[in-house]
């Protein structure tokens, strides 16, 4: 599969364009294509100090730009001049926190930026497919525990989701207009709480963990039982690959969920697997679940359906859920411990990641 996703990708006419490559995601990613040897080029704001990205110092190692997604004439302008056969779009505000406290913005960057891409996108006689990243968020979700599929309704809650239910309204809207006038093949992918080395968003619990021991500061856990659906970031990254060079345009190949296996784990059990490897370095206080206040900002259990990336994709996850939260905190022991570079971890990863093959 690997050799064969690779050579597939290889002979495509162009590279592969990825937005939001500075982001974490973006920057695995990055190193991902270039290990299977597919030329890759980037279109991302400039990275945040002290991101994956700009830990390494990855600036000028493809060809690149940093622009603003919303920005349509830079887009068609830097499209124009790489001539890039499939587009990855990763670009987005991608936090549930700050999109109540910037919902505007978040709804802009996530819908009018994706609007954007897509516009650009058929202006051209060069892109042949896109990939547009949602998320696992966009589904209606009462906390029933039940495993969302595609044909699932879509309703946002917060800001963020909503935006994300908006960018798959978009999405289902290009669609239409290559059915109609012909154009790019469009999916949208969904996946669930991508985790690995090297993320330090904030309002996310690994992250939180790692600075919590990094600055021996104490770790409050607001919703110890919340259920997610935990996977390792080259898990949907392969998947999205997968759907870059499959053929089938049917209604039923619009758009795929990548989830994890592996039984369920709570936030609590997170914690604990990472006080095995830092012991008294991580301090944690649980407080008192307000589930008021709790379940309006985020649903409390979230998973998803990943039967028809099986079927279709021939999608497989490499590490089930205690296995990828065990490797992102070895990788980052490994990185706070200065045994290793953060791209020599994920290389590292990588390569162990295909070795399962």
């Amino acid at each position: 599969m690997v050799y064969t996703l690779g050579q597939r990708l290889r002979e495509l006419p162009g590279p592969i364009l990825l937005t939001g490559h500075t982001g974490f995601k973006g920057t695995w990613m990055t190193y991902l294509l270039e290990y299977l040897k597919v030329p890759v080029i980037g279109y991302s704001l400039k990275a945040e100090k002290d991101s994956l990205f700009d830990r390494i110092g990855r600036h000028g190692s493809i060809p690149e730009t940093f622009a603003d997604i919303r920005n349509f004439e830079a887009l068609r302008q830097f499209m124009s001049v790489h001539r890039p056969s499939v587009i990855i779009h990763m670009a987005a505000q991608p936090l549930v926190i700050k999109s109540y406290e910037s919902p505007r913005e978040t709804f802009d960057v996530n819908v009018m930026g994706t609007a954007n891409l897509l516009d650009a996108a058929f202006e051209s006689d060069f892109v042949k497919k896109i990939i547009v990243v949602t998320s696992d968020k966009v589904y209606l979700n009462t906390n029933s525990g039940k495993r969302f599929k595609e044909s699932d309704p879509l309703e946002g809650k917060d800001p963020y989701s909503a935006s994300k239910v908006g960018a798959e309204s978009v999405v289902a809207a290009w669609q239409q207009i290559a059915n109609v006038k012909l154009g790019p093949t469009v999916i949208s992918v969904r996946a669930g709480n991508v985790i690995g080395g090297g993320d330090w968003a904030t309002d996310r619990l690994i992250p939180d963990i790692i600075r919590a021991v990094s600055n021996s500061s104490a770790l409050s856990i607001r919703s110890p039982e919340s259920v997610r659906p935990w996977q390792h970031v080259l898990d949907p990254l392969f998947g999205y690959l997968l759907g870059a060079i499959f053929l089938d345009t049917s209604e039923d190949s619009k758009s795929f969920n990548f989830g994890p296996n592996g039984n369920n784990v709570t936030v609590r059990e997170v914690v604990e697997i990472s006080k095995k490897l830092f012991g008294e370095k991580l301090v944690v206080v649980y407080e008192e679940p307000q589930k008021e206040v709790t379940s309006n900002v985020e649903s409390l259990t979230l998973n998803l359906d990943s039967t028809k990336s099986s079927s279709l994709l021939k999608f497989r996850p490499k590490w089930d859920q205690q296995e990828a939260i065990e490797r992102t905190f070895l990788w980052w022991e490994k990185f706070l411990s200065k045994k290793s570079t953060p791209e020599e971890l994920i290389i590292a990863e990588i390569k162990d990641y295909f070795s399962k093959n």
